[in-house]
């Protein structure tokens, strides 16, 4: 690990913790608001894991797994397995986040008509296919390197893209329920939940942008452009 990105992954860690720390403010304190009508029990259930899944489980998770290779030592091999295990979680967890608003009581469709929803199934539908992908590579190591070498920025590039995607899909749907307080439930634009709400979207821009510039930092800071023993450190 190079000594002059210690300081970032230390306030990835610190933002992580933050931004969990929030969430589970938000959900655990402020229960009522996701609860739109007079529900049961498993509906608050429901609708509490959703952002907890969603926010911890798929997007923490997942930007740990990108970070994987930036500070775990060993081998190259070592770190695919992490990598590819840490990723696994993330998408089990989104995946059960998606499930748990087919549960609601308005069915289906009434839960997946708004862009936050759209971009969701979007996000999910990407990160699993990456991940397919990942996996059979990692099992299957037959191929041409230069097949691979050629595969490896498309990698990189739709797993940065779609962690960017889960925050922006994050965001959408903290504002969209903000709207939603503010306007049906009389939650005041300056009252203590929508502070933490605003401080929550604001801890996951942050956290995904250090994410990713540890993710594209440079190993090698002498050389404008990749050599090949540069791009063997990303294939790790």
């Amino acid at each position: 690990m190079a000594a002059s990105l210690f300081p970032l992954l230390v306030l990835a860690r610190i933002s992580g913790l933050t931004v969990a720390a929030l969430v589970i403010s938000w959900a655990l304190l402020y229960k009522s608001s996701f609860l739109p009508h007079s529900s049961s029990p498993q509906d608050l259930v429901y609708a509490v894991l959703h952002p907890l899944l969603m926010v911890i489980g798929f997007i923490l998770i997942s930007g740990e797994a990108i970070l994987v290779h930036r500070w775990l030592p060993g081998s190259g091999n070592l770190k695919k397995s992490v990598h590819l295990c840490l990723q696994g979680v993330a998408l089990g967890c989104g995946i059960f986040g998606v499930w748990t608003k087919f549960q609601g009581r308005d069915g289906i469709v009434a839960n997946f008509f708004s862009l936050h929803s759209w971009m969701g199934l979007v996000c999910i539908s990407l990160f699993g296919a990456q991940w397919l992908l990942g996996f059979l590579n990692f099992w299957h190591r037959g191929e041409a390197r230069t097949v691979r070498m050629k595969v490896l920025p498309w990698h990189i590039f739709v797993g940065l893209y779609t962690y960017g995607l889960a925050v922006a899909t994050a965001e959408t749907g903290l504002l969209e329920k903000l709207t939603f307080l503010q306007t049906n439930r009389n939650v005041s634009k300056r009252s203590t939940e929508t502070i933490v709400v605003n401080s929550l979207g604001l801890g996951l821009a942050l956290l995904s942008g250090i994410v990713t510039f540890v993710a594209v930092f440079p190993k090698r800071h002498s050389k404008i452009m990749y050599s090949e023993s540069d791009t063997k450190f990303l294939s790790s």
